[in-house]
C-alpha cells in the first residue's frame, strides 16, 4: 500500500458514511449500497477489499469459516469460485445456507450477508476459469482441495503432470471446479462511530421486497 493510500485510510478512520433516517427511506437497494461501499474500500487502498469470510455448517451443526474472494456481485447475488470437492463445498451441498462477512477495518465498516447457495451455470464457470492465469488453471487441476497431502512434492509433481498434459492446448474447465452464487436473504451494514454508538442497518428480504430497519449498536 502506498504512503498516500495509508494516509487516506488513516484520515477516513472513524468517519465513514453518515446515514440519516431521511436517507434510509430512499436507500431501498442493498446491492447497490454494497457496491458503493466496496467501491469506496477499493479506492481507499485496502489490500484485497473483495476478501470475505464464508461460513458454512456441517451435518452435525458445527460451523467453519474461511476467506475467499468475491468475484462478482449483481442483483442475483454474490459469486465466488472453488473446488466442488472442498470441505466448504461438501458442507454447502448438505446445508445450502451460508453467511458472508466483509470487514474493512480502516473504514470501520463491515457487511454481513446471510442467504442460500446455488451453483452458477457451467458456461459462467467456464468463462471465469479461462480468464484466470494459466498457472491458476493448472493449480485447479493439480490440487485435491481439502484432502490430506502427504508431502508438498506430491503437489509439485501433480502440477508438473498437468503442465505436460495440457502443453500447447487450452486447459479445460475441471468438472469438479466452479462457482457458487449466494442469494441474499439478509444484509446488514455496520459503520463504526465514536463511543461505540455505531450505525447498523439491516435489510431483510420479504417476498420480492427489502424491509429496512435500524438496529441498536
Amino acid at each position: 500500500m502506498s504512503l498516500l493510500n495509508k494516509l487516506r485510510c488513516a484520515f477516513t478512520l472513524g468517519q465513514g458514511l453518515l446515514i440519516e433516517n431521511k436517507t434510509l427511506a430512499t436507500t431501498d437497494d442493498p446491492i447497490s449500497f454494497f457496491e458503493s461501499w466496496l467501491s469506496t474500500a477499493k479506492k481507499s487502498g485496502i489490500i484485497l477489499p473483495e476478501s470475505m469470510s464464508v461460513s458454512t455448517v456441517d451435518h452435525q451443526g458445527k460451523p467453519s469459516s474461511r476467506m475467499v474472494l468475491l468475484k462478482e456481485v449483481n442483483q442475483q447475488g454474490f459469486v465466488f469460485f472453488t473446488n466442488y470437492g472442498s470441505r466448504k463445498s461438501k458442507e454447502l451441498e448438505q446445508n445450502p445456507f451460508v453467511a458472508l462477512l466483509f470487514h474493512w477495518n480502516m473504514l470501520q465498516r463491515q457487511v454481513r450477508i446471510e442467504g442460500r447457495i446455488e451453483r452458477i451455470s457451467h458456461e459462467e464457470s467456464e468463462a471465469y476459469f479461462h480468464s484466470r492465469s494459466r498457472g491458476s488453471q493448472i493449480g485447479a487441476w493439480a490440487s485435491k482441495q481439502s484432502q490430506v497431502l502427504d508431502e508438498r512434492q506430491t503437489l509439485v509433481d501433480s502440477v508438473k503432470y498437468y503442465e505436460e498434459k495440457f502443453t500447447n492446448q487450452t486447459i479445460p474447465l475441471p468438472e469438479f471446479w466452479g462457482g457458487y452464487r449466494v442469494i441474499p436473504e439478509k444484509i446488514e451494514f455496520w459503520q463504526g462511530k465514536a463511543d461505540r454508538l455505531h450505525d447498523r442497518f439491516v435489510y431483510t428480504k420479504q417476498d420480492n421486497n427489502w424491509e429496512i430497519n435500524r438496529l441498536n449498536p
